[in-house]
């Protein structure tokens, strides 16, 4: 079982990068750089919310379950 991120894809259709999405979370840029390329291990609820806000989207549209 895997949670892909599908943050990349959102962020394109909502033409924003990951410098402005870093900036308006209020999170680093590392640390969203690491939930983009499906390295994270987890991610605060927090953290979700304040996404999803800036992205105007649902957690279940950032999160995918895959099964192996």
């Amino acid at each position: 079982m895997q949670i892909k991120v599908n943050l990349d894809k959102i962020m394109l259709e909502r033409n924003i990068t990951l410098t402005e999405l870093a900036q308006r979370v209020g999170i680093t840029l590392a640390n969203l750089s690491i939930l983009k390329t499906n390295k994270a291990k987890a991610i605060r609820f927090s953290t979700l919310a304040a996404i999803c806000r800036e992205l105007q989207c649902q957690p279940g549209d950032l999160l995918e379950f895959i099964e192996e």
